[in-house]
């Protein structure tokens, strides 16, 4: 990895993406900080890129590496948590049901991520699937369905729900500059993911042969 890449464009992508999150445009615009879920769920998300080989921090901190590099690679590590915990704690809805269904499924599919073990490239996709897929739910979907200027019928739907489940589907209205800044700051967290150093081919490879040998030892023998 270029020093250009690791000084500049990653940190200022991460920091960039981490203020667009976290900004909160309403009457006064504000920097909300993340929720303790949106931290356990970036947690999840930083070690799923490492298993998958899709990042690689030995090749940002390391005791092979000048003081200064090192110090360089601990600021994309912190803006990296930072921009993953406000991404998600923005992507997911802030009160009712949809807030207690997004926060499970987002759980069990980095759960499931972490158990599978995906390469670098399915990890990336099921990532921008994910991460799309609940930008649009909550500022497509529910900002219509909440949205004021919504039909008799739409009116009509949301009571019948509310009333049959234990809370609410609508949520507070954003304003009209929300979306657009949600779509940029995905956008540009998946480009730093992309970017970020992935593990070495070769070492990746004979990581995963040894996994697979320690496998089938543990398999017992049949044919005795």
């Amino acid at each position: 990895m270029s020093a250009l890449r690791e000084a500049i464009v990653l940190p200022f992508l991460l920091l960039t993406v981490a203020l667009l999150a976290g900004a909160d445009i309403g009457t006064a615009v504000a920097l909300v900080p993340p929720t303790v879920f949106s931290l356990v769920l970036a947690t999840m998300l930083i070690v799923a890129l490492v298993r998958s080989g899709a990042f690689d921090p030995a090749r940002l901190m390391h005791g092979s590496r000048p003081p200064l590099a090192n110090a360089n690679g601990a600021i994309v590590l912190a803006a990296l948590f930072a921009a993953s915990a406000q991404l998600l704690a923005m992507l997911t809805p802030r009160s009712g049901l949809p807030l207690f269904f997004v926060d499970v499924l987002l759980f069990v599919l980095l759960l499931n991520t972490l158990v599978s073990e995906p390469d670098r490239v399915r990890l990336l996709r099921s990532l921008a699937v994910t991460l799309g897929s609940a930008l649009v739910l909550k500022f497509v979907v529910l900002a219509a369905v909440s949205s004021p200027a919504g039909g008799r019928m739409s009116r009509v739907m949301i009571a019948v729900f509310d009333a049959a489940t234990f809370g609410s589907i609508t949520q507070e209205a954003h304003a009209p500059a929300s979306g657009y800044l949600a779509f940029l700051a995905t956008a540009l967290f998946l480009v730093a993911v992309a970017l970020l150093p992935p593990v070495a081919y070769p070492a990746r490879r004979m990581e995963l042969e040894a996994r697979r040998r320690t496998e089938l030892e543990r398999v017992p023998d049949r044919s005795s």
